[in-house]
């Protein structure tokens, strides 16, 4: 009688089977297998928008950009967030008209950026020369001064039309003639009041946009919220096709 076979021992030692060429290019296929182009793309749009509104609109991943719009027919300043206006603030931009000539004293418009944030924790009223605090506090409206005082948002051009602005010292910053906030008064930076430009200061960010606009404050607002959502809108109506 025969030894009895160990079938797993026989089938280890089975040298194995040759693939013919189209069964390699089956099982390469099925190895290879992968969803259309078209179905990722409209995958990666759904999570896109999940994660970037999140609930009630609000991003679950990060916070909404701020960013400020100054309104030169209005005199205000408005603060958008993800689209949303969340502040609205009195200013008082360039007596001398809107520009950004060297040694115009005009206010450029455009679109700018924080480039510089001065003066952390320093009292309301504290006067600025030359960026630094001399130490010296005054009221609002004190008579006979106009000094840079509380805070100090240094502003850069993104623009060929603003591009001097950082050479140029044009701030957002608070004025001791507060009386005079609402309509063109500056020399070409954007007075605000003190308290307000405290406000501001701890709303904005090093690199935020600043937008100097000759458009009514309603206009501006309206623009800027349908411009955050046109990409959206346009990467819904383009990727999310069916796959074929």
């Amino acid at each position: 009688m025969d030894a009895p076979v160990d079938i797993r021992q026989t089938h280890r030692n089975c040298p194995p089977a040759r693939l013919t060429p189209p069964q390699r290019k089956e099982r390469l296929d099925k190895q290879n297998f992968s969803l259309p182009p078209r179905f990722i793309r409209g995958i990666q749009a759904l999570l896109f928008i999940f994660s970037a509104l999140g609930a009630n609109g609000q991003s679950a991943f990060f916070a909404p950009i701020r960013e400020a719009i100054i309104s030169v027919p209005d005199q205000k300043l408005v603060v958008m967030e993800g689209g949303k206006k969340i502040a609205t603030f009195p200013v008082s931009t360039s007596k001398f008209g809107l520009g950004d000539r060297r040694n115009s004293w005009s206010t450029p418009i455009g679109t700018l950026r924080v480039a510089q944030k001065i003066g952390d924790r320093i009292p309301p009223g504290a006067v600025f020369r030359k960026r630094r605090p001399t130490g010296e506090i005054l009221q609002p409206n004190a008579p006979g001064r106009d000094p840079i005082v509380t805070r100090i948002l240094w502003l850069s051009g993104t623009e060929n039309g603003n591009r001097n602005a950082y050479e140029r010292c044009i701030y957002i910053h608070g004025t001791t003639e507060e009386k005079m906030i609402g309509k063109p008064a500056s020399f070409g930076c954007i007075r605000m009041k003190s308290r307000d430009v405290i406000v501001l200061y701890e709303m904005l960010s090093v690199g935020s946009n600043v937008s100097i606009v000759t458009e009514k404050v309603r206009k501006a607002v309206s623009s800027v919220a349908f411009a955050k959502l046109r990409p959206i809108a346009q990467m819904g109506a383009t990727t999310m096709v069916a796959p074929k």
